[in-house]
């Protein structure tokens, strides 16, 4: 067993010998360039060996660099989002107060156009229950609000003022299932009650054949209550249900959406009743 690792150690040791004399002779053999074919042979490895580490180094500093811009812009999108996001909230902003401007510019229009004592009242609140349909404002007894006190908005009537505290009071709504106003149709001058439903709504009541009431007349207050100040709009005539020569149900649509509602002028002056046209 030990003739086979003999020769192949006289194997070995021959082919190193060979070698060495092939580069003992590169090292005397000179290249056409002058060059000993050793060193040329020995720089041509090297050389690759170097080009190889050198497009390493580039490929790796190529992905770092590609990486850290790709940081960089991910970062710049990130400022610039948050850049357009807060422009976006400042035009919110803007637009809120706009809309804001329009309603209080409103509501300085009807104070100026009547000649009621009236104080302006943030909606600050609105009701818990959908049995009660209510508001709460930012205004109270030390304000000079009383017990049904008329609120109206520029759109129309609101509702009565019904328990006022020092700094707030509660109003209810006209829509309010527990609440009346005196009515008239304004085309035709005929008078009736117009009641809340509950459901966001208005019926007009006790309104007489004469009247000749029509979808798209318009409601108005008629002041026989002596809370709401005469000729304010309620609301417009949904539907006229007949039943023979008597109206069965008069649905009316109330002018005021109270989703909306953010702003109202409660009337100080009590309200003078009366029969006659404004």
């Amino acid at each position: 067993m030990a003739l086979p690792d003999v020769r192949q150690r006289a194997g070995l040791l021959l082919a190193a010998v060979v070698l060495g004399h092939i580069i003992l002779i590169s090292a005397q053999v000179n290249s056409r360039a002058g060059v000993p074919v050793l060193e040329q042979v020995t720089l041509g490895l090297f050389s690759e060996v170097q080009r190889a580490a050198a497009a390493a180094v580039d490929g790796v500093r190529g992905a770092w660099n590609g990486y850290v811009d790709l940081r960089g812009v991910q970062a710049e999108n990130l400022a610039l989002k948050a850049e357009v996001d807060a422009l976006r909230v400042r035009l919110q902003e803007e637009h809120a107060l706009a809309e804001r401007s329009r309603q209080l510019q409103h509501l300085l229009d009807l104070r100026d156009e009547t000649s009621l004592s009236v104080v302006a009242a943030e909606v600050v609140g609105g009701s818990a229950s959908p049995d009660f349909q209510t508001v709460t404002i930012g205004k109270g007894t030390g304000d000079g609000l009383r017990t049904d006190m008329a609120v109206l908005a520029p759109e129309g009537v609101v509702g009565r003022v019904v328990t006022p505290t020092s700094r707030a009071a509660k109003v209810q709504l006209l829509i309010d299932r527990n609440a009346a106003a005196g009515a008239m149709i304004e085309r035709t001058r005929a008078q009736g009650v117009v009641l809340g439903t509950g459901d966001g709504l208005l019926r007009m009541d006790y309104v007489a054949e004469v009247g000749g009431v029509q979808v798209g007349d318009l409601v108005v207050t008629s002041g026989v209550d002596g809370i709401y100040p005469k000729g304010f709009v309620i609301g417009e005539v949904e539907a006229v249900e007949r039943t023979g020569d008597a109206y069965k149900v008069i649905t009316v649509r109330p002018a005021i959406d109270v989703r909306r509602l953010e702003s109202v002028l409660v009337v100080l002056t009590p309200p003078a009743g009366g029969e006659g046209d404004r």
